[in-house]
């Protein structure tokens, strides 16, 4: 692979093309916080405020301080989302909200707890940034509410009955990388016992060697549910938990029983999920290959193919075996020639099987500045951690 091309493309792309397109008009100078919900020229098509890409961008922010330059317009951005969180980000029983309005008002609280997850991250990279202990003890309050949120179900309102019980790779996978990460930026002694007990459970519960497979849901001793539902695979998040894993592979100096679960997660999800006719990941499928509920099942999101890129460099760096390095080009080439926008910059969010965009909006409640500014800047920051510590 030449590393060094893809290294200077990455840091380009972020800071010419992507963060431009967020940064500075997404900042509301008279309410805190972050405008995101923007068309494909950057035009606001909403003024309500996702809390989820409020902390994801505050992480931003903060970790281009804290890894690339020392930039005041950075940190103060940073902590302009920072300071909108603490003042209308959490209900009186200390959960955060998901949607509000511009100026704050609560309009949604979902029933799990990944604005919470997101908060941790971007307090932890802004206490880093800043200095602030408090917003670091913050962050390690919230973290702590999240492992009692993933141990004690019942403290959050159920969305099903129980009849037919379940649960999702989304929780452990998403806890490997938000204790990684405030293990990275401001530490916390709980961090590398439950990373790898949220590995331990993927790798035991989720992944199914047997039929090469990751499932998103499954039962509570692992068991796959046939039922529509529970046949329905999400490749995106099995190619996050790859990664994920991987990273802590390489934080372990090269963990050997880690490198292989990451690696087989992504071998298996890449023969379940590239589509082989027009390219790019599927965004569902089912397990024995039967129809799914989904109607946009053959579309192509943006995010997994973030995570994609990150997975399979990150595969071929840590074992040289050139069938990460031709992944890795195939995907890269795909998405920066169907998602990315030359004209206005960024990312479009969706397409359809085919590669062409099914709407030019770059910003809603879920999309925003983190999957492709997280990709551009981890690929670049990878790719010389490991030039200087071969």
């Amino acid at each position: 692979m030449e590393l060094r091309k893809y290294s200077e493309f990455y840091r380009k792309q972020l800071l010419e093309d992507t963060l431009p397109y967020w940064f500075p008009r997404s900042l509301d100078h008279e309410y805190g916080g972050y405008l995101l919900m923007r068309d494909r020229d950057g035009s606001l098509i909403d003024d309500d405020k996702a809390v989820w890409i409020q902390g994801r961008f505050i992480w931003l922010l903060s970790t281009l301080y804290n890894t690339l330059e020392k930039r005041d317009e950075w940190l103060e951005g940073a902590r302009m989302g920072v300071d909108f969180l603490e003042k209308h980000g959490f209900d009186g029983d200390g959960r955060m909200f998901f949607h509000l309005t511009r100026d704050g008002r609560p309009i949604r609280k979902r029933r799990y707890f990944f604005s919470e997850t997101f908060a941790v991250i971007g307090y932890a990279a802004y206490a880093r940034a800043s200095g602030n202990a408090g917003i670091g003890d913050k962050a390690r309050d919230l973290f702590g509410k999240c492992i009692e949120y993933a141990e004690q179900p019942g403290l959050l309102a159920p969305k099903f009955t129980g009849e037919r019980p379940a649960k999702g790779i989304g929780v452990p996978m998403i806890l490997v990388n938000t204790a990684q990460q405030l293990r990275d930026t401001i530490g916390d002694p709980r961090c590398d016992t439950y990373i790898m007990k949220w590995i331990d459970e993927i790798e035991r519960d989720f992944v199914k060697d047997d039929i090469r497979c990751v499932m998103e849901q499954v039962g509570p001793d692992g068991h796959i549910i046939d039922h529509i539902d529970g046949r329905t695979l999400l490749p995106g998040h099995a190619i996050e938990a790859a990664w994920f894993i991987l990273n802590e592979a390489r934080h372990q100096g090269n963990n050997q029983r880690l490198i292989n679960l990451g690696t087989r997660i992504l071998d298996y999800t890449w023969d379940r999920g590239w589509d082989q006719g027009y390219g790019g990941v599927y965004y569902f499928r089912d397990v024995y290959h039967k129809p799914v509920q989904e109607y946009y099942h053959d579309m192509k999101f943006w995010w997994p193919h973030n995570e994609l890129i990150i997975a399979a460099l990150l595969a071929y760096l840590l074992t040289g075996d050139g069938k990460y390095a031709r992944m890795h080009k195939q995907v890269h080439d795909y998405a920066y020639t169907h998602f990315h926008d030359k004209t206005h910059g960024e990312w479009f969010g969706y397409l359809h099987r085919d590669g062409t965009p099914a709407q030019m909006a770059k910003g809603n409640l879920f999309k925003g500045p983190f999957h492709l500014p997280r990709q551009e800047w981890f690929c670049w920051w990878m790719i010389d951690w490991f030039a200087k510590n071969k």
